[in-house]
């Protein structure tokens, strides 16, 4: 029976075979040599998927590699099924020669992550609607409330949340960029980001969030899953 995992539990299930759980979903990329190859492991990662791919695999194919999703559109969440997928992308990835990869470490071009636009706000019902209807935006899976975040129906674009204000701020940025790594990438990111010239304003938070900003105070948050539940 497929289940819901926790945070931990959809973490631990596949980072041994390059795997991260990041925002809610598994995800690894593959390098390849060229737009051919990726095509042709994008068919096969739905193949092995079987009647399950189109309710939780997605592809983003390019000529340098594929960067494969996993993730129940029905529950909007991980499931005990993205991981039996996963596992079965990674060896069908294996027996072509291949490997997926997070790409840890200071030689890869970056790690797997995703982007989040944080809006602070101090009437989010109030303008999640404009926000909502500008960017052609839709409710997340099994949400819709007022404080819910809104996501590109297409999968494209970032997604956008609210973050809820108790005063006015108008001194500082009111949207800011969450960029969720994972978590075995976060220090590494941190400390690339002050040495560049930005500085930490909070790791109060952190693990699940550090918060940096650049030298004219315009903040971004570092992200990762831990220290959030259990």
């Amino acid at each position: 029976m497929e289940q819901v995992l926790s945070r931990r539990e959809a973490s631990e299930a596949v980072q041994d075979v390059g795997w991260r759980f990041l925002l809610g979903t598994l995800r690894t990329s593959v390098v390849v040599g060229s737009l051919g190859q990726a095509a042709g492991l994008a068919v096969e990662a739905v193949g092995v998927c079987g009647d399950d791919a189109d309710g939780h695999l997605r592809v983003d194919v390019r000529p340098d590699r594929v960067v494969f999703t996993l993730q129940s559109l029905e529950h909007a969440a991980v499931t005990s099924r993205d991981v039996e997928l996963a596992l079965r992308i990674s060896a069908d990835v294996d027996e072509a020669g291949l490997v997926t990869t997070a790409d840890i470490g200071a030689g890869a071009p970056r790690s797997v992550q995703l982007l989040e636009i944080a809006i602070d706000a101090l009437d989010i019902a109030g303008i999640r609607g404009f926000w909502k209807a500008v960017l052609g935006y839709a409710d997340e899976a099994g949400a819709g409330g007022p404080e819910d975040p809104l996501v590109d129906p297409v999968g494209q674009g970032p997604a956008v949340w609210f973050q809820q204000m108790d005063r006015a701020r108008p001194q500082r940025n009111r949207i800011h960029f969450d960029i969720s790594v994972p978590h075995d990438e976060a220090v590494r990111r941190v400390e690339a980001a002050v040495a560049a010239g930005g500085r930490l304003v909070s790791a109060t938070r952190a693990p699940a969030f550090w918060v940096l900003a650049d030298r004219e105070g315009n903040e971004a948050c570092v992200t990762t899953w831990q220290g959030r539940d259990g």
